[in-house]
């Protein structure tokens, strides 16, 4: 039996998974994000263990018996997190997270001092990886930063509960900008440029391979056994991609989570920085990945179905589905950069917008206007990927938004790609890292045997006619976004 720990940005999930990769169980509990200024993203380390401590509690009064039997755990979760801690492991302000985006001007720093930063690291400096953090604590909190012992990604903090230890994995540590990417090592010169060194640092492990041992109390309290392993995890991205399968050259997935993800497997390190692409380390040894991400994706629809007063979500879909589509081709277009974006813009001050309004939209024009942004967002994101010649067949589509075949559809149609829905898609990560803390615990277990693509539901093909309705409203998405771009800044 193995134990995956997912740590979202809205919920943790936990999951009990079998050795014939059964789902025996799963238990989630909320999370709040916390805005307290323009641009900011924080939360606070110790609700994430009070989830992950509340979801246990469920698992073992249901499961009691399938976690005594637990001979590993693997952790997935939220990257580019700061948590920083003391001398004595204490939490010394809450995580500025992966989408708080305050650090746009440490970033240009970062690049100034290290001018081969991109070299090393594959990847343009942006304010949601962690390293231009530091440097706004270090400007801006300058005694926290003089009492920061140590830095942990968010489930590596995680790890630290469980085991008391400080150790990442290389698929999170690669989206900090202080590893060498192509060699799978932590970077003295991007340290040094944010005031670090490796004493500041965690270990550095595989994915796949043994990183602590459970705690003998937190073991006890949890009903397991003794020694039990813990997997070096991976970042949310790669342990879905684990849960996924994609884990050969060219297989890619799209998540339409809180954000959005375009991710490929790749079997050699090709970073693009220059196109916004990010380049990481795969959870597995000599693998990496390439990915395109947008900062607000089902979030968007989330925050739609606020404004415009939606019952629901899933009501929302609902009204656009059944809304004449005819109607849409004079919708508004929306921008969907609420925290900013990142694929290929990389423009931390990019605003959320919805241009052209009328007398005539009503709810369900607003509505597909956001659900067709963030398709024209992944759209540009897949032209990035291109631009660095990653070409897919082929992509499976997971996520919150991966229910609603309409905005699948829609998906497909702006991508021109087919897509491919799996039973237990929504799985992904917390799949991922227990399949990983199996890895960990049998190291001669072929690896892909385990990571398997889950069953197929449906594959959505493009639809030719819709695909060039879009293409118009696509430039014009485009356009929108190059006139609006120096007000933005503004």
């Amino acid at each position: 039996m193995y134990l995956g720990i997912d740590l979202g940005t809205s919920e943790v999930k936990c999951l009990l998974l079998d050795d014939s990769q059964r789902v025996i169980a799963s238990a989630s509990e909320p999370l709040t994000l916390s805005r307290p200024r323009p641009l900011w993203c924080e939360q606070n380390p110790a609700d994430w263990w009070s989830a992950v401590e509340r979801a246990m509690v469920r698992l073992k009064q249901t499961h009691g018996s399938a976690l005594a039997a637990v001979k590993g755990i693997g952790l997935a979760g939220q990257m580019h997190g700061a948590v920083l801690l003391d001398e004595q492991n204490r939490v010394l302000r809450p995580a500025i997270l992966w989408n708080d985006v305050r650090s746009g001007a440490q970033c240009a720093e970062l690049e100034k001092s290290v001018p081969a930063s991109r070299q090393i690291t594959g990847n343009l400096a942006m304010p949601g990886f962690t390293a231009p953090k530091l440097l706004w604590v270090a400007q801006h909190e300058s005694e926290i930063f003089r009492r920061t012992a140590k830095v942990l990604l968010p489930k590596d903090y995680l790890r630290f509960m469980l085991s008391g230890d400080h150790v990442s994995d290389l698929s999170d540590a690669a989206g900090t900008l202080w590893l060498d990417v192509g060699q799978r090592d932590w970077s003295d010169a991007m340290l040094a440029a944010s005031g670090l060194s490796r004493a500041h640092m965690p270990k550095l492990v595989e994915g796949c391979a043994p990183s602590a041992v459970l705690r003998s109390d937190r073991a006890r309290a949890w009903g397991m056994g003794a020694g039990v392993v813990i997997a070096g995890g991976a970042g949310d991205n790669a342990a879905s991609a684990i849960g996924m399968g994609a884990i050969a050259d060219g297989q890619a997935f799209i998540s339409l989570g809180t954000s959005g993800v375009f991710f490929v497997a790749n079997d050699t390190y090709r970073p693009n920085p220059e196109q916004g692409v990010h380049t990481f380390c795969h959870a597995l040894p000599g693998k990496w990945h390439q990915m395109a991400v947008i900062l607000s994706a089902a979030s968007c629809l989330r925050w739609a179905t606020q404004v415009t007063n939606a019952v629901d979500e899933a009501t929302l879909l609902n009204e656009i589905e059944a809304a004449d589509a005819k109607e849409f081709a004079h919708a508004p277009i929306f921008l969907p950069y609420l925290s900013g974006e990142r694929t290929p813009h990389n423009d931390a001050n990019a605003k959320g917008v919805w241009y052209g309004l009328s007398h005539g939209a009503g709810r369900a024009a607003l509505g597909y206007a956001v659900i067709e942004g963030v398709a024209f967002a992944l759209r540009d994101g897949y032209r990035a990927l291109q631009a660095a010649g990653t070409n897919v067949a082929v992509a499976s589509l997971v996520g919150g938004g991966s229910k609603s075949r309409y905005w699948a559809g829609l998906v497909a149609s702006a991508l021109q790609l087919p897509l491919l829905r799996h039973s237990g898609g929504d799985l992904g990560a917390a799949l991922g890292a227990a399949r990983l803390a199996m890895m960990a615990s049998n190291p001669t277990t072929d690896v892909a045997a385990i990571c398997v693509a889950p069953p197929i539901i449906d594959r959505i093909e493009p639809q030719a006619d819709l695909a060039d309705a879009l293409q118009s409203r696509f430039e014009r998405f485009r356009k929108l976004y190059v006139a609006l771009r120096p007000i933005f800044s503004e």
